[in-house]
């Protein structure tokens, strides 16, 4: 019945489908990495470059999800709780960058950030469509369907950035959108974090009426 011994796990992941898939999406978002944070550097566009830390943060990420699919529930939630920190971190690194640049900013190109903006969301809508069918699942899986969500998020993002920068001849928009995303990172952040520790609990728990 629901909630005895061995009969109330989430999906965890152990799928060679999933694991192909996930493969994919890994190469995706390493690739990605480097058109976003070169092409960030010449537009000079604060949400290009957290958009391409997000890319390089979810392909680590990935891989160490890769890494302990089939695992014990306590490796998994551990290494989805440092997910969830790790991205907690580059929310805030991004939030405070961005904060600087308001400071000491100058306008995007606008016309490059729209581009590559449109590239890096072709890719992530195939992530996307490539992790859909796992959206659900333990911290660990759940953790890689959000990193997704986000990135396609943020790509539409940084293409409203790029037309109100074009449309305002400001960078105001660019970074209004930095901090956007910079939002969304700690807010799921913040959700990874909650999940792996309520699993590890539930865990535990259920570990000592098994005994």
């Amino acid at each position: 019945m629901s909630g005895s011994c061995g009969n109330h796990a989430k999906f965890d992941g152990v799928s060679e489908e999933y694991k192909r898939r996930l493969w994919i999406v890994i190469a995706i978002n390493a690739v990605m990495f480097f058109v976003e944070i070169g092409a960030g550097h010449l537009a000079q566009s604060q949400a290009l470059q957290a958009d391409a830390l997000d890319f390089l943060a979810d392909a680590l990420t990935y891989g160490l999800s890769l890494a302990v699919i089939g695992a014990s529930i306590t490796v998994r939630t551990g290494v989805a709780l440092l997910k969830g920190l790790s991205l907690l971190l580059v929310g805030a690194w991004v939030f405070g960058s961005t904060i600087y640049r308001i400071f000491f900013s100058s306008v995007p190109a606008a016309e490059l950030m729209g581009w590559v903006g449109i590239l890096a969301l072709a890719a992530n809508c195939v992530s996307v469509w490539l992790l859909l069918s796992y959206k659900d699942g333990d911290a660990n899986v759940r953790s890689v369907w959000l990193c997704s969500r986000n990135d396609a998020i943020g790509n539409i993002a940084v293409m409203v950035a790029a037309l109100g920068v074009w449309w305002t001849a400001s960078g105001w928009p660019d970074l209004i959108v930095a901090l956007l995303m910079a939002s969304l990172f700690l807010s799921s952040a913040i959700q990874i974090i909650r999940q792996s520790l309520e699993e590890k609990r539930t865990a535990k728990k259920h570990q000592i009426q098994c005994t």
